[in-house]
C-alpha cells in the first residue's frame, strides 16, 4: 500500500485531522503572537521617534509654555516637517499648535484620548481623525508636569505600511505551515500504520487466534514495541495456559481424592472444598455443617484454631515456607487425623483423613466370612431340621406338619433374600461398572419407596416425610438408588420404634454434588455402635433383627450404593432422638 492510499484510509484519516487540528491552532496561534509582537514594536518604535521630538521642543521652551516663539524656534530643529506639535496646559487649554494659527479659539483638548492616557501613566498615543484639521493623526502626548506635548504625524499609506508586519513574515510562515503540514501527513502515516497492526494485533488476541512470534509490524519505532508485545503475549499465554493445566490437575486432584480437603482465605472463609470435607466435617460435629467453615465452631478443632491464631500473623521461619500442624480426634469409635498447612500467602489448608477404615479393614475381612458362614448357616440348620422331622415322622398331625412346611418356607425365603443381597453386594462392589446409568429423577424415587412401604408404616404409626423442593436428578442406576432409600427407611420401620417420624432433605449443593441428610426420630443407636453399623451381618441387637427379619446387610448395601454414585455416607445420632444418615451423590453431568 502506497502512502497515497494509506492517507485516505479511514483510521489514518482521523488521526491526521486530530493532529491537524492541533498543529493548526498551535501555528495560528505562534504566528498571531508574532505578528502582533513585531507590530507592537514598530508601534514602540514610532513612539519612541515622537517622545524624542517632544523632549526636544520641552528643552527649547522649559517654563515658558506660553513663548510661541521658542515653540517656534525648537520646531525648526525638528528633521520632519510634517510634524504637528501642540502645547496644551493641565487645564486642556490649548497654548500653542503649529498646523492652526488661530490656536487660541480651539477648544479644550483635557479629553483627547492620548492627554488622558498621558494624566494616567505619563504617555499617551492614539491614532484619530483631527477635528480640528480633519487629518487622520498618530498622536503622541507627553507629561512634563506644567503642561503635554503632543507630537503627531499624519497617519497616511507610508505611515500604516510602517507599522504594519512585513508581509515576508507572513509568506515564510506560510511556507513553513506547508512543509509542517506534509512531514504531519506522512508521520500520521507511520504512526496510524503501526497502530493499525497492534489494533489487528489486539482483534487477533481478543479472539484467541494463533498469532506468529514475528507478527508483521513496520520497521520504526513503534513497529519495535509492537514486536515485543507480540513476544510478551506469547509468554504470557504460555504461561497462562501451563497455569490452567495445573489448575486443572489440581482440581482433579481436590475432587477425586478420598481426603477430605479445604483451601481457606487468611480471614477463615472457604475458598474451595470436596465434599468428603463436608461429610468429615458432619461426623466430626455434633450439629449439622452446611458449609465448611463451620469446623472452626467444633470443639473438637481448639487445637487447630490455636494453632491458626498464634501462626497466621507471624513470620515464617520453615525453610519451605509453610507452617504445618497435624492432629488425631476420636469421634465415637472413628479416628480422623487433622493436617494443617498454612501458607505464605497467610491461606491455609485442611484434610481430613479417615483411618479408621485401614485400622479396622483386617479384622472386617475375617469377621465378614465368620458372617456369612454364620448367616447362611442358620436358616440352612432351620430348613434341614424341620424337613428332617417331617421325614422322621409321617405320622404327625397335619397341623404340625403345615406348621413345618411354613416355616422351611419362611426361612427358604430368608436364605434366598440373604443370597440376593449378598450377590447385590458384591456386585456393586467388584463389578459396579457393568451397570447402566442413566438420568434418574430422585423425587420419584423416594415417592415410590415411601409408597411401598405406606402399609408397614401404618401398622407402626409412623410417618415419612421427603423435603426437596426442587426436582433433583442423578445420573444413576435407578433400582440401586431405590434400594437406598428403601432400606434406610425399612431400617427404621424395624428398629426405630412406634410413632416415629422419617425426614428425608436435600440441605446444600454444589457445582457437583447434592448433599442429603435421612433421619428417624426413634430410640436412636448406642455410640460405640456407630462405626460399625455399615459393616455386613452387623446387628446392634442380633436377637431383635432375626426376629424383624433383617439380613444383616442393608446398610452395607446403602454405602456401597452411594459410593458408586460418586459419593459418601456418614451416620450419627440426631441430635433431638433417632439416628441421621449424611451423605452425597454427584449430579448430572
Amino acid at each position: 500500500m502506497n502512502v497515497k492510499s494509506r492517507f485516505f484510509n479511514g483510521y489514518n484519516k482521523k488521526l491526521f485531522v486530530y493532529y491537524f487540528v492541533i498543529f493548526t491552532l498551535l501555528f495560528v496561534a505562534v504566528t498571531l503572537f508574532q505578528y502582533q509582537r513585531e507590530k507592537q514594536y514598530k508601534t514602540r518604535q514610532q513612539e519612541l521617534l515622537l517622545d524624542s521630538y517632544a523632549r526636544i521642543i520641552q528643552n527649547f521652551v522649559g517654563n515658558h509654555k506660553d513663548s510661541a516663539d521658542l515653540v517656534m524656534q525648537a520646531v525648526r530643529f525638528l528633521p520632519d516637517t510634517s510634524l504637528r506639535i501642540t502645547i496644551i496646559d493641565k487645564d486642556g487649554t490649548v497654548l500653542f499648535d503649529s498646523f492652526y494659527e488661530d490656536y487660541q479659539h480651539m477648544e479644550n483638548h483635557l479629553n483627547r484620548n492620548e492627554v488622558q492616557e498621558a494624566i494616567k501613566k505619563g504617555v499617551g498615543t492614539s491614532i484619530r481623525l483631527s477635528e480640528t484639521t480633519n487629518i487622520e493623526y498618530f498622536y503622541h502626548a507627553l507629561d512634563f508636569q506644567d503642561y503635554f506635548v503632543r507630537t503627531a504625524m499624519p497617519y497616511d499609506k507610508q505611515l500604516m505600511l510602517f507599522l504594519k508586519a512585513d508581509t515576508f513574515y507572513i509568506y515564510f510562515m506560510f511556507l513553513v505551515f506547508v512543509i509542517g503540514a506534509i512531514f504531519l501527513m506522512i508521520t500520521s502515516d507511520r504512526i496510524s500504520h503501526s497502530i493499525r497492526k497492534l489494533e489487528e494485533f489486539a482483534r487477533r488476541a481478543g479472539n484467541s487466534d494463533n498469532i506468529e512470534n514475528h507478527f508483521d509490524f513496520p520497521n520504526n519505532e513503534l513497529g519495535e514495541i509492537g514486536q515485543q508485545i507480540v513476544q510478551i503475549y506469547q509468554n504470557l499465554k504460555e504461561a497462562q495456559d501451563e497455569l490452567a493445566y495445573e489448575k486443572e490437575k489440581l482440581f482433579k486432584h481436590l475432587y477425586t481424592s478420598r481426603e477430605g480437603l479445604a483451601i481457606f482465605s487468611p480471614e477463615r472463609k472457604e475458598i474451595l472444598a470436596n465434599n468428603y470435607f463436608i461429610q468429615y466435617a458432619n461426623s466430626l460435629s455434633d450439629e449439622q455443617v452446611v458449609w465448611s467453615d463451620e469446623i472452626f465452631k467444633i470443639p473438637e478443632f481448639e487445637q487447630i484454631n490455636e494453632f491458626l491464631s498464634e501462626n497466621l500473623d507471624s513470620s515464617f521461619s520453615d525453610e519451605f515456607g509453610v507452617l504445618k500442624e497435624k492432629i488425631k480426634i476420636k469421634k465415637g469409635n472413628g479416628t480422623y487425623l487433622i493436617n494443617c498447612i498454612i501458607f505464605s500467602d497467610r491461606t491455609f489448608e485442611i484434610a481430613i483423613n479417615d483411618i479408621s477404615e485401614v485400622e479396622q479393614r483386617d479384622s472386617l475381612k475375617r469377621e465378614i466370612t465368620s458372617n456369612i458362614s454364620h448367616e447362611l448357616r442358620t436358616p440352612v440348620s432351620s430348613i434341614q431340621g424341620y424337613l428332617e422331622t417331617l421325614v422322621s415322622n409321617p405320622d404327625l398331625p397335619e397341623s404340625k406338619r403345615q406348621f413345618f412346611l411354613k416355616r422351611s418356607h419362611m426361612q427358604s425365603i430368608r436364605l434366598a433374600q440373604l443370597i440376593k443381597d449378598i450377590s447385590d453386594l458384591n456386585k456393586i462392589e467388584e463389578a459396579g461398572h457393568f451397570y447402566n446409568k442413566e438420568v434418574v429423577n430422585l423425587n420419584e424415587v423416594v415417592s415410590n419407596a415411601i409408597a411401598d412401604v405406606h402399609l408397614l408404616l401404618q401398622q407402626k404409626n409412623m410417618e415419612a416425610v421427603c423435603h426437596f423442593t426442587t426436582d433433583i436428578r442423578i445420573n444413576g442406576i435407578h433400582t440401586l438408588l431405590y434400594s437406598v432409600f428403601r432400606n434406610l427407611m425399612d431400617n427404621s420401620i424395624n428398629y426405630a420404634g412406634e410413632g416415629a417420624e422419617i425426614h428425608i432433605e436435600c440441605y446444600r449443593e454444589d457445582e457437583s454434588f447434592y448433599f442429603f441428610k435421612y433421619y428417624d426420630t426413634g430410640v436412636g443407636v448406642p455410640e460405640e455402635h456407630m462405626h460399625r453399623i455399615f459393616e455386613r451381618f452387623y446387628r446392634v441387637d442380633s436377637g431383635r433383627a432375626r426376629v424383624n427379619g433383617g439380613t444383616g446387610l442393608g446398610l452395607a448395601i446403602v454405602k456401597n450404593a452411594i459410593t458408586l454414585h460418586g459419593g459418601q455416607i456418614s451416620v450419627k445420632n440426631h441430635p433431638g432422638g433417632g439416628i441421621e444418615f449424611l451423605f452425597s451423590m454427584q449430579k448430572v453431568n
